[in-house]
């Protein structure tokens, strides 16, 4: 039996194993996916997320992360650039990801990739779970880190804002328009929806947009449709894509998203990242969220506590950021108040900056585990 079974090797999951297994407990970690893969997400790192990743001494410098100084907000042709309030990067998901759970087993943790969890049982002391290939893994206590896609048989639960589905694919774009993007992140909005862009490694742009069900149903879902929907909808990205390419002839998807869900309490596992909070995607920082929940966590399952005191903190440390971005992403989807915040933000760019500030983990979550983030030795 292992003291700790992590399943999903995400985020959440990888930087918790690093972090127990530093402190020399065994811990099992299951990820589904045999190698590296991209993930819907638009891969903006906060100052909060760099700061984290640092802590588990990964060099973002180093995995070819971009620099990001600058943000804008677009509607039709109207466009407001700020300076952004702290600082930022990009780095695909697939990068960061593999990096961190190759320092999970650095550190020591038993990590099983291409392993499917069929379902899980048991309580606090003696949990078991139930593996696509027959096997069964026994455990002391169980970590729950599978993102947005549940564990079968044991749902997460419906968020505030259920209603919008993502998109995100790869482009390389025009010499000429990489070099405008530049070190900037663009947040598009449309009639029910908004888009994100911007520069990763590699030569390539990152297109990650959210939208409504409603507009799914009423453009159509077939993708060369709903991407000339959203080119006609916002006149910049469709510069933007001008003499580019997409990477891959479809982009993936991911629905039934439970934006504005909280955890506040749990039966015994140990709900981490997207398992815990779900934040809205470029109105929240899920990343620093993620990140977050697994130095929480890892403090204090080494501490002895359990796991209803670390759900009930960790929902005190997000609920009111992930309130506040689910609010953003409302009024960010709504046409009324897009052209609202569009005047303002063009009135009063300040505001730009403020809106960004609101939404990252608060300053008493940041101070409470500031001694959490000191650099970890391997």
């Amino acid at each position: 039996m292992t003291a700790a079974l992590v399943i999903g090797g995400g985020l959440a999951g990888a930087a918790f194993a690093i972090r127990v297994a530093r402190a020399g407990r065994r811990v099992v970690l299951i990820e589904r996916e045999s190698g590296e893969n991209d993930k819907v997400c638009g891969e903006f790192l906060s100052g909060e997320t760099q700061a984290a990743i640092g802590a588990l001494g990964v060099d973002l410098s180093a995995l070819g992360a971009l620099p990001i100084q600058t943000v804008s907000l677009c509607r039709g042709a109207d466009r407001v650039t700020v300076k952004l309030p702290f600082p930022a990067s990009s780095l695909s998901r697939r990068r960061l990801d593999e990096r961190l759970l190759q320092e999970a087993v650095d550190a020591g943790a038993e990590v099983h990739r291409g392993a499917a969890v069929t379902a899980v049982a048991g309580s606090v002391g003696d949990w078991r779970a139930e593996l696509a290939d027959g096997r069964i893994l026994h455990a002391e206590a169980l970590f729950l880190a599978t993102g947005k896609h549940d564990i079968p048989g044991r749902p997460r639960g419906g968020g505030t804002q259920d209603d919008l589905v993502a998109f995100k694919g790869y482009w390389r774009l025009s010499p000429a328009q990489t070099s405008a993007l530049g070190d900037g992140v663009e947040l598009h909005l449309f009639d029910g929806g908004y888009a994100g862009l911007q520069r990763v490694e590699g030569g390539r742009a990152n297109l990650c947009f959210l939208v409504s069900r409603a507009v799914l149903k009423e453009v159509g879902r077939p993708w060369p449709v709903l991407l000339a929907h959203l080119r006609r909808a916002c006149p910049q990205v469709d510069l933007r894509l001008v003499g580019g390419q997409p990477i891959h002839a479809r982009p993936m998807a991911l629905a039934a998203l439970p934006y504005g869900y909280v955890r506040t309490t749990t039966e015994g596992p140990w709900h981490l990242g997207d398992q815990a909070a779900v934040i809205p995607s470029f109105s929240g920082d899920g990343m620093a969220l993620a990140l977050h929940s697994a130095a929480v966590a890892a403090e204090a399952y080494l501490a002895g506590r359990s796991s209803p005191a670390f759900q009930k903190q960790l929902a005190a440390d997000v609920g009111a950021q992930v309130r506040r971005a689910t609010w953003l992403s409302r009024a960010l989807v709504r046409p009324g108040t897009q052209a609202l915040i569009m005047t303002l933000a063009c009135r009063f760019p300040a505001l730009v900056e403020a809106v960004a500030r609101s939404t990252r983990l608060s300053p008493r979550a940041q101070a409470r585990v500031a001694g959490l983030h000191a650099p970890s030795s391997a």
